[in-house]
Parts: structure tokens; C-alpha cells; sequence
């Protein structure tokens, strides 16, 4: 894609990195995260001078960021506005449509172990995640800030707010969901990325989320087809987010799952 074309994707970038230079966003949120991914993605926008330039910008926020930012990874995510679901409609367009493979071969075991610690900061992603989502966190002493304890889930899922206390009859309150669920990752072309790309999708931040227990097992394993988050007001972040992990992982959608999230990104606008 030339530069003059994917304009959405190309103000997308731009007009986040003024908000990441002046602070009024996080560089590693989870936002930042969505647009950043879809201006590399959409192909031929690195060489235009100005996207170029937006990238560099929001490139030296993330290398400058200080601990509180980084320990834990992208903060929490802010609700999709128009830059980014344009830059999802755009990305969608691009996303091969095809039938749903087999579930053959499928087991966790194919993404790496669970949670690992794929950005080497010490801390497995669980809690990675659940010290981005959750506020007013406590941690489990002697773990160096790792091992969540305590906090309070504003939950995307339902609108409900979660508190949540580790604990062998506690913790399944709030569980971390994966956006596009593995087993639908393996059958929408997973199989066909490598072992390490199935891991990095597997603990990606940009696929992660903690969310209320009982509502992420009710979704299981379903596209957006079968399933779409019963609080109305957070499926056009949901869209744009599954989006975005299906264009950087290179996996496709079926012509339901295409269906379903351009009709939900159309009704954003």
C-alpha cells in the first residue's frame, strides 16, 4: 500500500504519537499497542516520511519509559475511538477470509507453557496482565512485585467491577482471557506460524486481557460470530483488538468472523 492510501491507518499513527509525545497516553498502552500494529501492518506506510516519523517518536517514548511503565508491560487499555477503528476496518479488509481448519494436532501445548515470561522482566504474563488491569494492586511479599495479591477489576466484559483476592477458591474470579482464543487461533492458521510466533501469541498483551471468571469460560472458544461481550459499550475495542491480533499474527477469518466484526467496527463509526 502506497503512501496517499490507508489514510486511517496512516492519521491513526500519527495522531498517537503527538498524544504519546505530550504524555497524554501511555506509550505501552494497550491502545498505542492497536495503532502502531496497524500502521506496520498495513503495508508500504513505514516508508512515508511522516509515519516514519511518528514511529520514531513513539519508539523513543517506549525506550525512555520509566519503571512504573515498564514493569508490568502495556497499561490498561483506553476504549477505541475513531482513529483506531478506522485503523481496524483497514486492517480487516486486508485479513484473508477462508473456512475454519480442522482442530486436529490442537493442544495448549503448541502455544508454550503457560504464562511464560516472554519479556524477561521476571514476571510471568499472568500477573503481568492482572497488574495492568487491575487497580489498587497489592503483591504477594518477597516476589519483587510479581505475584499479584489483591486489587479491583473494572471488568470490559460485563461493566461490573471484580475484587479480586488470590486464593485456591478465589482467584477464578478473575481470569485472563485470550482475545482470539487459542484453539480458534489454531484452526484460523496458527498451525502455520512457528512454534515461537505461537508462543509470543500466546503471551501477547495485545491478546490479553483479566477478565470476570464465569463470563470468560461462557465464551470458551467462540469468534465473534458466536460471542460478543454482553457490555455493548466495549465491543468496539473488542473488535478492533481482535482485529489487530489477526493481521500481526498473519492468521485469517471465516466469512461469519468477518462478517460479525466488520458489522460491529461499521457501527463505530
Amino acid at each position: 500500500m502506497p503512501c496517499g492510501t490507508g489514510a486511517g491507518v496512516e492519521d491513526s499513527l500519527i495522531g498517537t504519537a503527538a498524544l504519546v509525545k505530550d504524555k497524554t497516553i501511555s506509550p505501552r498502552s494497550s491502545k498505542v499497542v492497536t495503532i502502531v500494529t496497524a500502521a506496520l501492518l498495513a503495508g508500504g506506510l513505514a516508508g512515508c516520511e511522516a509515519v516514519s516519523s511518528a514511529g520514531t517518536v513513539i519508539a523513543e517514548a517506549l525506550r525512555t519509559a520509566g519503571p512504573s511503565d515498564a514493569a508490568h508491560g502495556p497499561t490498561a487499555s483506553q476504549d477505541a475511538g475513531p482513529a483506531e477503528v478506522s485503523a481496524a476496518i483497514t486492517m480487516l479488509a486486508a485479513i484473508p477470509v477462508k473456512g475454519r481448519a480442522p482442530q486436529t494436532g490442537y493442544s495448549r501445548d503448541r502455544f508454550g507453557p503457560a504464562w511464560a515470561d516472554v519479556d524477561h522482566n521476571g514476571c510471568d504474563t499472568r500477573n503481568d496482565i492482572l497488574a495492568r488491569d487491575l487497580t489498587g494492586e497489592t503483591f504477594k511479599p518477597g516476589t519483587h512485585n510479581c505475584v499479584v495479591a489483591s486489587g479491583t477489576l473494572a471488568d470490559k466484559y460485563t461493566g461490573k467491577t471484580i475484587q479480586f483476592v488470590r486464593g485456591a477458591s478465589t482467584s477464578s474470579a478473575v481470569q485472563i482471557d485470550h482475545i482470539i482464543p487459542l484453539s480458534l487461533a489454531w484452526q484460523t492458521g496458527a498451525q502455520q506460524i512457528s512454534e515461537e510466533q505461537r508462543k509470543q501469541l500466546a503471551n501477547d498483551p495485545l491478546n490479553l486481557m483479566a477478565a470476570d471468571g464465569p463470563t470468560n469460560t461462557a465464551k470458551s472458544d467462540k469468534d465473534a460470530a458466536t460471542w460478543l461481550p454482553p457490555n455493548k459499550a466495549f465491543r468496539c475495542e473488542y473488535a478492533a483488538r481482535m482485529t489487530a491480533v489477526k493481521a500481526k499474527y498473519k492468521l485469517w477469518v471465516t466469512r461469519p468472523e468477518h462478517d460479525a466484526i466488520e458489522g460491529v467496527l461499521t457501527s463505530c463509526i
